[in-house]
């Protein structure tokens, strides 16, 4: 990696953690220079605006999440413990509401003409469909709707932690989530 694509880096993990605790509308790339130290001009070599550094965090974290399916996948890991594995982080996710992305993905929809938010919905989709469909296929998961149990999926998480941002919720709440999606493909509960 050059210093360049490090730099890039920096930026973008420091700018997640701006846009959890403030939202989409309220970071200015001022912000972006206090926290990570940087000058104006060196950020805007790097980032043209806060729009295109809110883009390149959600293809950051969508591209790594993503990849871990398929490269799971690929080696062959069982579909269930697969399953568990992104249950159980989805379940750590909900309860730290703090470091959710949601209320700055909502801003940021809402200001922008950005189709990004429907290319990583797609991106999201399809992850999901090919690890139900790899644990169909090898007799672990049930024989389901696989697009219903995907709008499960991305809809229940996406709406916990959207609503754990306005109202306090119980972690039996969240489990609550995850079982019913295990129970749903295995059968079974944790």
């Amino acid at each position: 990696m050059t210093k360049g694509e490090k730099t890039r880096e920096n930026i973008i993990d420091a700018s997640y953690a701006l846009f959890s605790m403030k939202g989409f509308k309220q970071v200015t790339m001022k912000d972006v220079c206090e926290v990570t130290g940087m000058s104006r001009g060196g950020l805007y070599s790097h980032f043209s605006g806060t729009d295109q550094l809110f883009e390149a965090v959600l293809e950051k974290i969508t591209e790594k999440s993503a990849a871990d399916f398929q490269k799971e996948i690929e080696k062959e890991i069982p579909a269930a413990k697969i399953l568990e594995s992104a249950l159980h982080l989805m379940e750590e996710e909900m309860k730290h509401p703090k470091d959710s992305l949601s209320i700055a993905l909502y801003e940021f929809v809402e200001m922008t003409d950005s189709d990004i938010m429907e290319q990583l919905n797609r991106n999201a989709e399809e992850k999901w469909k090919k690890l139900i469909r790899y644990g169909i296929k090898r007799g672990e998961f049930r024989e389901v709707n696989v697009d219903e149990i995907v709008n499960v999926i991305l809809y229940s998480y996406q709406g916990a932690r959207m609503w754990s941002r306005i109202i306090s919720m119980k972690p039996k709440t969240f489990r609550s989530i995850t079982d019913h999606i295990r129970k749903q493909l295995t059968g079974g509960e944790r």
